[in-house]
Parts: C-alpha cells; sequence; structure tokens
C-alpha cells in the first residue's frame, strides 16, 4: 500500500527544510532573495526534487480572469508553495501573501522562508491552507 497524502506532504516538507538549512548553511544570511531562489531551486534538483519557479498565479473573481501578475517563488511537487523572503524579520503583510496564494491555489501547504535569519530554524513558518479541499 502506498504512502498517504498527509505522509507524502510531511516527507517534502522534510526534504524542503533539509534543502533550505543546506542553503543556509552553505551561502548565510544577507544575501539577495533571488540568489537563495536559485541555490534552493539547485538544491531541491540535487535531491530529485520536482520544482517550478516563478510559477503565474491566475486570479479569477466571480468567473472573470482578473490578473495573472501573481508569483509562487516555488512550487514543489506540484502540492507545496515555498515563498521566499530575505528581511530582517517578517511581518503579517508575508503571512497573508502566502495564505493568499494558498486559497488561490488550492494547494495544502505552504512554507514561508526567511534566509535572512540568524537563527535559520525561526525563519522556517509551515503554514497550512484552512481553506484547502481535495477535488
Amino acid at each position: 500500500m502506498g504512502i498517504s497524502f498527509e505522509e507524502r506532504l510531511n516527507a517534502l516538507s522534510y526534504q524542503i527544510r533539509g534543502a533550505a538549512m543546506e542553503v543556509y548553511n552553505q551561502l548565510g544570511p544577507g544575501l539577495l532573495e533571488s540568489i537563495y531562489e536559485k541555490a534552493l531551486i539547485a538544491e531541491l534538483r540535487l535531491r530529485n526534487i520536482d520544482v517550478k519557479s516563478q510559477v503565474p498565479i491566475q486570479v479569477v473573481y466571480k468567473g472573470n480572469v482578473v490578473s495573472n501578475d501573481l508569483r509562487i517563488d516555488l512550487l514543489i511537487d506540484d502540492t507545496i508553495i515555498v515563498e521566499l523572503k530575505s528581511v530582517e524579520e517578517l511581518n503579517p503583510l508575508h503571512y497573508k501573501q502566502i495564505r493568499t496564494y494558498l486559497k488561490l491555489t488550492n494547494k495544502p501547504l505552504g512554507w514561508l522562508i526567511n534566509f535572512n535569519e540568524d537563527d535559520f530554524a525561526h525563519g522556517m513558518i509551515k503554514v497550512p491552507n484552512r481553506y484547502f479541499s481535495s477535488f
């Protein structure tokens, strides 16, 4: 019997955290977000994890497409959204952003990762989608 959906999410989350820690340990804090994005993509691919970057989000309002301008930093295995930051401190807007991305895409889980933390463990925040519904 195969693994459950929840077990798959947990296994992917474990890999994402490990890959992000490796990038942080190699590069340290203080670089541009775009550098961390490229490094994390490389690390995930080294681990044979499917990753897409700058994935457009279609915003639909009452049946009408009103925007294609939003972009997900990383989409892992077409399941988990990773939003990357390199900021002094995460603020409420960052949390709102990833929660909205999760809602708009109906993905079950997101990770908000801030590479500009002295204690990197505090810079990785798991964000479940409270609106998620399986098909």
